[in-house]
């Protein structure tokens, strides 16, 4: 089963720092764009982070400059190191990625996400 899976969520109180890290699993051949979305409660999901296969990165103006994103595409990892954060960052975070792999014998294209990890930021 192709998959990603994400851990490092949790509580931490404002200005502190949490390191999110999402790993992709199954049989694939490759993996183009990742990135990481977050899902505030009433809210619509929004783009946090993304990064290329060739390193290249992009961020949401609310999160420039306190986020960093980053990948190991021999492992098919992507991490988010979040610093300063507020309480507006809490949200549920997900990874995102753009991947070929082999699904029943068949070579595809598939998008994947991540199930989500909690982030709380709160005194």
């Amino acid at each position: 089963q192709v998959q990603l899976v994400e851990s490092g969520g949790g509580l931490v109180q404002p200005g502190g720092s949490l390191r999110l890290s999402c790993a992709a699993s199954g049989r694939i051949i490759s993996i183009t764009d990742m990135g990481w979305y977050r899902q505030a409660p009433g809210k619509q999901r929004e783009l946090v982070a993304g990064i290329t296969s060739g390193g290249r990165t992009s961020y949401a103006d609310s999160v420039k400059g306190r986020f960093t994103i980053s990948r190991d595409n021999a492992k098919n990892t992507v991490y988010l190191q979040m610093n300063s954060l507020k309480p507006e960052d809490t949200a549920v975070y997900h990874c995102n990625a753009d991947s070929v792999a082999v699904v029943g014998g068949d070579v595809r294209y598939l998008e994947l996400w991540g199930q989500g990890t909690l982030v709380t930021v709160s005194s």
